[in-house]
């Protein structure tokens, strides 16, 4: 039996034995642990060996064969490793294939890769479009990549726009970044959100948190259509997008509701309010991240379960909600995460780091909150995670349907800053009778204003 120790003995030797060794072996199950850790190949190692596995029936060995020609970094193969990308019937090892010529970094392969990229996986034609960008000053490479533009593939228009098309911004400065306007420092607004956003500059926020009005289904919360809802709740994101800097993050908590039905001959009606929001928010320029599921105890929650539970018949059953999504989105921009990781000095990021226990998946358990004031509080636990998580400390947290304010309390309990905006006055009162509170806002100064005081700020900062 072959061991790790007696490939890794017979690399050091050198004389050929773990090439023969590799020749010889019929048993399927040896020639996959040879592979698997053959690990990195000698100077001059001799990879026919490997040629012949390339027509193996098993895919996972073919894989690893042409993962391991590879390793050799010679163009001496290429038109054998062509052959595999053309004609292999698996996408992973095809597109291994195309890597496998990249790795050669070779001129001589400019004209097969240049032919992969008519391929009709998308995959295969990233593969090709990476390798080939290590030739992109040559006027044909250029030309021919930059034609794929027009591509149906979404990623494959990214990685070109980004390679090719994206204007170069100016660097932007720490201070810049981490910057916002004084006049939204612990702020509260009373009016409408779409008036208010008017007079909040670009680029102000950090992290947007918020839990819209849900359609039809509170008191106040009336549109006269579906349609209309999302219009409006398009409008205020498509603002909100306006006002959050590059590359920071929106989580939007929303669920399907229900409207009950009419009469008991009529029947009741579910609108999907996350998935039909969601073609908005991407045409308006945010990135979608992560789904995550806010679980609820199911004794907190409506139960819709009575009739069934009598008569048991199919068709009838009707689960009870207990979840509720936190969708996760990124203002579009070609810059990565660590960028903006970077705009922090080290002292910030050594404070805003996670230390503490954290929820690893996408599911979050977390117990709701009742409010004699408000009929859908924002859970303080809930505040605190996606804060914690998605900004640094010294942040400007915004919510703009800020209800009775938990946000703002989160932020300034994880000393973030926090500006709200609430159209309504029994609200803006809870908000208020919190802000009295030193308990709950410490000695931190807030605000509430009216919008047209919110206006005069704005204006004579701007100035």
């Amino acid at each position: 039996m072959v061991t790790k120790e007696d490939i890794n003995e017979l690399k050091i030797k050198n004389r050929g034995e773990l090439y023969k060794l590799l020749q010889e072996q019929k048993d399927n199950g040896t020639i996959l642990f040879l592979l698997e850790h053959l690990g990195r190949l000698p100077s001059g190692f001799n990879g026919e060996c490997f040629i012949s596995l390339l027509q193996n029936k098993d895919d996972q060995i073919r894989f690893l064969a042409v993962k391991n020609i590879g390793k050799l970094s010679s163009d001496y193969y290429l038109e054998t490793v062509y052959r595999v990308a053309r004609e292999d019937q698996n996408s992973q090892i095809r597109r291994e294939a195309i890597s496998t010529v990249g790795r050669m970094r070779s001129p001589k392969a400019i004209p097969f890769l240049l032919e992969m990229l008519n391929d009709s996986d998308p995959k295969v034609v990233l593969q090709a479009i990476r390798a080939l960008l290590v030739f992109r000053s040559n006027p044909t490479v250029q030309g021919a990549l930059k034609e794929l533009i027009t591509h149906p593939n979404e990623m494959i228009q990214s990685v070109l726009r980004k390679e090719f098309f994206s204007k170069k911004s100016l660097p932007v400065s720490r201070e810049k970044h981490a910057e916002f306007p004084n006049f939204m420092k612990n702020v509260v607004v009373y009016g409408d959100v779409r008036e208010i956003l008017k007079y909040v500059p670009d680029e102000s926020a950090h992290l947007t948190f918020t839990s819209p009005p849900y359609y039809n289904a509170r008191d106040y919360s009336i549109y006269q259509s579906y349609s209309e809802y999302l219009e409006f709740l398009a409008d205020v994101f498509k603002e909100v997008h306006r006002i959050t800097k590059e590359g920071r993050f929106f989580l939007l908590n929303t669920s399907p509701i229900i409207i009950p039905r009419f009469s008991r001959q009529h029947s009741s009606k579910r609108y999907p309010i996350p998935f039909d929001i969601h073609p908005y928010l991407i045409q308006m320029g945010w990135e979608f991240i992560d789904d995550i599921v806010w679980v609820k105890p199911e004794a907190s929650v409506k139960n819709r379960n009575a009739g069934f539970l009598q008569h048991r018949k199919p068709l009838a059953y009707k689960p009870n909600p207990v979840t509720e999504y936190v969708m996760v989105y990124r203002k579009k921009t070609d810059k990565l995460i660590d960028w903006a990781m970077r705009q922090y000095d080290w002292d910030t990021v050594k404070q805003s780091k996670v230390l503490e226990e954290y929820e690893t998946s996408n599911i979050w358990e977390i117990d709701p909150v009742f409010d004699k004031v408000h009929s859908a509080v924002f859970p303080k636990e809930l505040c605190n995670r996606v804060i914690k998580l998605y900004s640094y400390k010294g942040d400007l947290i915004f919510d703009p349907f800020a209800g009775s304010g938990t946000l703002g309390k989160a932020a300034i309990d994880l000393d973030r800053y926090f500006f709200l905006t609430e159209k309504e006055r029994k609200y803006i009162e809870r908000i208020r009778q919190e802000i009295g509170s030193k308990s709950l806002f410490d000695e931190t100064e807030s605000h509430i204003l009216h919008i047209e005081e919110f206006r005069k700020l704005a204006k004579g900062e701007n100035r």
